[in-house]
């Protein structure tokens, strides 16, 4: 920045600063390392839940959900954390409510492991480092060779799984909506209660949802 502005360092600081305290930036396990803060993030969510093609986004769950019968949620990651930015809820009366803009952790989630087996190896270890992994259940993965393996798994498979690894009792799966460089950009999850989604069922459904996250990335990528 300081040399493309053509600002001394000690403007750049103030800026920074000045930044840091409303809310805009934030530091992220050291003082060089920035990343967008609180204030940035909703700001983003708000304009992209309030864009023109929200309303499309927004339709083409709601028939996922139609075509399905099981809450399906569109996210991102954003600060090391998965980000709900949408959702349409199944009329189950059994199922796990979460509004957008509720956050859920990157390691024991469905999108949450597909954002990180999609990321450069170093930047992956960077992001799991950078706070302690914690078991929300006895299924989650802590091991560092165990959350390697998933990774390639995913990257292969092109879906990710939650097999009860945040929740008991409740399974999950993902699949990329891509940009176009063919990254992940956001994902497209559903999930249910054991009982009422198996695993082999959610594997199953894995064209209508790829099918989805196509109709998604054609409202997102620039």
């Amino acid at each position: 920045m300081t040399l493309e502005l053509g600002w001394p360092k000690s403007s750049v600081h103030r800026l920074c600063a000045h930044l840091e305290q409303a809310g805009w930036i934030m530091r992220a396990g050291s003082e060089r390392n920035l990343v967008l803060g609180p204030t940035a993030q909703q700001f983003a969510l708000r304009a992209l839940r309030h864009d023109a093609a929200s309303s499309e986004r927004h339709a083409i769950l709601h028939g996922l959900v139609d075509r399905i019968g099981e809450t399906c949620n569109l996210t991102m990651l954003v600060g090391g954390e998965v980000l709900y930015v949408d959702r349409v809820e199944s009329a189950w009366p059994l199922r796990l409510h979460l509004e957008p803009g509720s956050r859920v952790p990157v390691h024991c989630t469905a999108s949450g492991k597909l954002f990180l087996a999609y990321m450069p190896k170093a930047q992956r270890e960077r992001l799991l480092a950078a706070r302690p992994l914690r078991a929300a259940t006895p299924k989650t993965l802590l091991d560092a060779a165990a959350i390697e393996r998933e990774m390639r798994t995913i990257v292969r498979r092109g879906y990710s799984l939650d097999r009860e690894e945040f929740l008991l009792g409740l399974i999950a799966i993902a699949v990329p909506v891509r940009g176009r460089d063919g990254y992940p950009i956001a994902a497209l999850a559903t999930h249910a209660p054991l009982g009422r989604l198996s695993l082999k069922r959610a594997i199953g459904l894995l064209p209508v949802l790829r099918k989805a996250a196509a109709a998604l990335a054609a409202t997102l990528a620039p």
